[in-house]
């Protein structure tokens, strides 16, 4: 019940967000005059006949236009082209609505938005953090080198994405920039106070300094491009040496923390909560999470189940008996998860090393290997890579369906119901990669609607960056950290707090420039936006100080009150910088 109450409380969270959205300049975009809400324009001068005169790049320029040039704008300017996702939003909004009914689009998008994030929700709760604990366990990896590694990499996806995008152009290089710098305020505060205030626990110490001074250094790193204004080739190859650096260290670190607890079993020393290895912190979880009634329903006479059954009873998301005992709003939550969970339960594979089978279903196992893959490359860069015709006779996913179908066959006809074969640990892994280019493809739909919901409002580059791209690209993060969280892991969730946003600035920054250089550009020259770029780049770094004073002052004990400080300036931040746009704080002109 509690579980049905939280997930309930993160899909109606985004409401005050559209809520606002929806409220301040609805008058202003339909009319298509200039109200109390209008944003200087500050591009290039616009025609009073539209686009037909004078390109205009910023697609924020759109609602300055007429209403009967709107739709063409849209459709021929490449600055609101989306790079990702499979809908059009803003065509959907300026050439299949008509202007009086734009309230009623940007309302269906609010609904879209908030079934993509219960999608999020459901997909990192029952399929993504499962699967990562099958391969943590699997490969014996401790929580923090699972945290900075595997969780990094499915979180960080569409913020790697998005800066890839953000860099091919120089103007827009400072949105990435504000996105990045936005999410890591967001995830450093917001996410991991949350995890305090969900579990308060006691934080790694070493593992913790380790992070926050690796982030601090990446910070400085970015910094300090930024005050130079271009970032060169060798920059961008530090940036990805400096992950793999940190990489390298944390599978270090591990290993000598390890070793010296081995050693320090011959003098018996007692354990404390401080001194818990990974192996030990997972025997207890295991133990606490197999202590259920299960058991207590188990029929008294066991029969085989036939294939089919046993494929009809994998495929059913909704537990009878549950459903029974749960209250009203439980159960309207649960209707619209259904859609959903049969969707990933018939394309993700689960492994569950807390059951005896370890959640072995032969049927749908032998599907996963044709289904699965089919899934991969058609949600890889929204199917681009999907559809590519080998030879232009042969499409990609035509050998995939046909690759999988012969192991499919294989490992059906090589197995039994009853037992998983050796090599079922495999199905992890895919479940792993399933799940994340889920968590991806959902992302980058909810990044894009709010991206045309800050050109329909014309919010500029830095406040869209740090609000609204920074909040759809820390989706991911927010739900699997704090599924991990509840479930039993807050190590792992407040490591991947500073190990997956790391990994996003480096290898954001990192990999984005480094593809830009490599089309032919010296160098990739970056214009910060007046002094919130600063703000932004000041409260991520006051934020990381205050953590690593304020923590180790504390005995590294993370508790509601350390997690509810970071909530409080996390607001404060964020109404700072909303005065800065609106020009209410701003420098003294010379």
């Amino acid at each position: 019940m509690a579980s049905g109450r939280l997930n309930l409380h993160w899909v109606l969270r985004p409401l005050w967000v559209l809520c606002l959205l929806w409220v301040l300049p609805m008058v202003e975009t339909v009319t298509g005059t200039s109200g109390p809400w209008t944003w200087a324009h500050t591009g290039p001068p616009l025609p009073a006949s539209g686009v037909h005169q004078a390109p205009v790049v910023d697609c924020r320029d759109v609602c300055s236009l007429n209403v009967s040039d709107r739709c063409n704008f849209i459709r021929t300017n490449p600055d609101c082209h989306s790079n990702g996702g499979y809908l059009d939003y803003l065509g959907g909004i300026f050439c299949h609505f008509p202007p009086n009914l734009l309230p009623l689009a940007v309302t269906l998008y609010g609904f879209w938005l908030l079934y993509l994030f219960l999608i999020l929700g459901v997909t990192a709760e029952k399929f993504f953090c499962p699967n990562l604990s099958a391969i943590s366990t699997t490969l014996k990896l401790s929580h923090n080198v699972a945290g900075v590694t595997f969780l990094a990499f499915g979180n960080g996806a569409p913020d790697i994405f998005s800066a890839v995008v953000a860099f091919s152009d120089p103007h827009t290089a400072g949105l990435a920039f504000g996105a990045l710098f936005g999410a890591g305020v967001l995830v450093t505060t917001v996410v991991a106070g949350g995890i305090a205030i969900l579990r308060p626990f006691t934080a790694a110490s070493r593992p913790f300094l380790r992070d926050i001074i690796f982030y601090m250094a990446a910070v400085f790193l970015i910094f300090y491009a930024l005050y130079l204004g271009r970032v060169t080739l060798a920059w961008a190859l530090g940036y990805l040496g400096l992950y793999a650096f940190y990489v390298v260290t944390v599978v270090l670190c591990t290993w000598i923390y390890q070793w010296q607890r081995r050693r320090s079993l011959v003098y018996s020393m007692p354990a404390t909560p401080e001194m818990l290895s990974d192996s030990e912190e997972e025997r207890v979880s295991s133990t606490a999470s197999s202590c259920d009634y299960g058991d207590e329903y188990q029929p008294l006479l066991f029969y085989q189940e036939t294939t089919a059954q046993i494929l009809v009873w994998a495929l059913n998301p909704l537990d009878y008996r549950k459903w029974r005992s749960k209250p009203a709003p439980w159960r309207v939550l649960k209707v619209l998860k259904l859609p959903v969970e049969s969707l990933l339960l018939l394309t993700v594979p689960l492994v569950d090393p807390d059951k005896e089978d370890r959640n072995w279903k032969r049927p749908l196992n032998c599907l996963h290997l044709v289904i699965s893959p089919l899934v991969l490359v058609l949600t890889l860069q929204s199917g681009a890579y999907g559809i590519y015709e080998i030879g232009g006779l042969f499409p990609v996913w035509g050998i995939v369906v046909i690759v999988g179908t012969a192991l499919a066959a294989v490992t059906f006809f090589a197995t039994t119901n009853s037992k998983p074969p050796r090599f079922h640990w495999a199905f992890a892994f895919l479940g792993f990669l399933t799940s994340a280019l889920w968590i991806n493809a959902a992302a980058t739909e909810v990044v894009n609607i709010l991206r045309s919901l800050g050109v329909v409002f014309r919010l500029s580059n830095t406040v869209l960056g740090l609000t609204l791209l920074a909040w759809g690209n820390s989706i991911g993060d927010v739900f699997s950290d704090f599924t991990l969280a509840r479930q039993g892991y807050p190590r792992m969730a407040f490591s991947a707090c500073f190990g997956g946003i790391i990994f996003n600035v480096l290898v954001g920054v990192g990999l984005g420039c480094l593809l830009q250089i490599s089309r032919g550009h010296p160098e990739v020259k970056l214009e910060p936006d007046g002094l919130l770029v600063w703000i932004l780049a000041g409260a991520l770094g006051l934020s990381l100080v205050g953590s690593l004073v304020s923590v180790p002052l504390q005995s590294f004990q993370l508790n509601k009150v350390y997690g509810s400080c970071l909530l409080l300036f996390y607001v404060s931040f964020l109404v700072v910088a909303l005065l800065t746009e609106f020009g209410v704080i701003h420098l003294p002109s010379v």
